[in-house]
């Protein structure tokens, strides 16, 4: 497990009307202040990678399908330097993920459906706060593929 990240269940309250899926409430000790909210659509097998923020907490649930989400830690002073971690997140596990800054993300759908990801960002996306990389970059050298066996 990467250092700082955390992996917290949620509840699903379900009756016969539908289900209410919480997220984030402003008591929880992962909420440390309200950047933006937003909701990145995935397709099935499509990459969304890699991400690194220089300043801001990531906060993911996935609301509709499933996604496996990597991490990689890119912080040089990290007890974790150079580590992946790998969590299935969405209808399967849900949860809420919160990765700290200076930790490369990304993600794909898994499944044959899309997926919907909701973040919940401590401080508003900058241009000049996110640093894109390419999904197959030899220093993560991750494998997107799928893993049988």
């Amino acid at each position: 497990m990467i250092k700082g990240v955390n992996i917290i269940p949620l509840k699903r309250v379900m009756d016969e009307r539908g289900m209410v899926m919480q997220m984030m409430r402003n008591d929880s000790q992962y909420f440390t202040k309200f950047g933006e909210i937003y909701f990145s659509v995935i397709f099935p097998g499509a990459i969304k990678a890699w991400h690194l923020h220089k300043e801001m907490t990531l906060n993911y649930a996935v609301v509709d399908g499933n996604i496996k989400l990597v991490l990689y830690d890119a912080r040089p002073d990290s007890p974790t330097n150079k580590e992946l971690q790998e969590i299935f997140v969405g209808q399967d596990n849900y949860c809420l993920v919160s990765v700290p800054p200076g930790v490369v993300n990304g993600f794909k759908a898994v499944g044959n459906e899309k997926a919907i990801v909701a973040n919940c960002t401590d401080v508003p996306h900058r241009s000049d706060e996110i640093v894109r990389m390419d999904p197959f970059d030899k220093t993560i050298g991750y494998d997107w593929g799928i893993k049988h066996g």
